[in-house]
């Protein structure tokens, strides 16, 4: 099924995301974790991009065998168009319909994962020359090729509170406009804290012409490592209320989960009250906090 399809429905529904095992022997754990929140029969699942096949195996397994639609990420920087095009045929080959199109972020010259036939090319990343010769320099370009290969349902991501990259939130938007013109069908936002910085930007990207559907993001911080890591990663804007959260319960993981988990719901409520029917949450492949949301928004949900 394909999540434009889901998008039409008027009624509050709630999707998750899971990530696929770094190694081979993570993957059992990983397995088991995505069957207990697939079993949760959300309206979707998203599968963030791996290497060696672990996204189109474990976005197949959901839709498969729990009968969950599920989202294949798709990241293409640092790859050429042709291994891009390998996947592209292999979420195709497995069936899988909806796919989030991604740059991904540049990687540092250190860590920039180059194939043995790009070896010459070291001295291009060193003048801090990007993208590399058959390489996808803008998302733009991956939404096309996917369009071009195949009947997929295309997301795409959008930042509430401007992308890092973007100096100004009036580029981002027009940015943003460029990939939906391209031919996405739906977005979804990077995770905020604050849902009045969504609205306002829900406002900004209508005023512009962006009228697809926007699915926001929301991630259930249950530990207060998470949000060192939320900092360095995307400078997201933390309310006062928040941190305030953070600094009584930090210490206390138990008591930071639940805490978590309570002002993920609060977010959740307020998106539906304010007739956002569609919320998806970074569930980070913890069962116990996609179940605890979900029994949370139960009467909500119908569930």
């Amino acid at each position: 099924m394909k999540i434009s399809d889901i998008l039409v429905e008027k009624t509050p529904h709630l999707s998750f995301e899971v990530f696929p095992p770094k190694t081979d022997a993570a993957y059992e754990g990983v397995l088991k974790a995505t069957e207990a929140i697939a079993e949760l029969k959300p309206s979707y699942m998203s599968v963030t991009y791996g290497a060696g096949g672990g996204t189109s195996k474990i976005a197949s397994h959901i839709k498969d065998k729990y009968n969950v639609p599920s989202l294949a990420h798709l990241t293409c920087v640092s790859s050429t168009k042709e291994e891009v095009h390998q996947v592209i045929d292999q979420l195709k080959a497995a069936g899988i319909e909806n796919i989030l199109a991604l740059r991904g972020d540049i990687p540092q010259e250190s860590e920039f994962p180059l194939p043995n036939h790009y070896q010459y090319a070291y001295e291009l990343i060193e003048d801090g020359q990007f993208p590399l010769p058959g390489q996808y320099s803008h998302a733009c370009e991956l939404i096309e090729d996917i369009k071009k290969m195949g009947d997929f349902c295309i997301g795409a991501a959008c930042y509430p509170e401007g992308h890092v990259e973007s100096e100004h939130k009036k580029d981002d938007i027009a940015h943003l406009k460029q990939k939906v013109d391209c031919g996405v069908d739906f977005l979804t936002t990077q995770m905020f804290f604050d849902n009045n910085i969504l609205y306002n930007f829900l406002y900004r990207a209508r005023e512009k012409g962006v009228t697809v559907p926007v699915i926001p993001g929301i991630m259930p911080v249950t530990n207060a490592n998470q949000v060192k890591r939320i900092l360095s990663m995307s400078g997201t804007n933390l309310p006062e209320r928040f941190k305030a959260i953070v600094d009584r319960f930090g210490d206390n993981p138990k008591a930071m989960q639940q805490a978590g988990i309570a002002y993920a719901t609060d977010q959740i409520i307020d998106l539906f009250a304010n007739g956002i029917n569609h919320v998806h949450v970074y569930s980070m492949n913890k069962p116990e906090v996609a179940a605890a949301i979900q029994a949370n928004l139960s009467e909500i949900l119908n569930k």
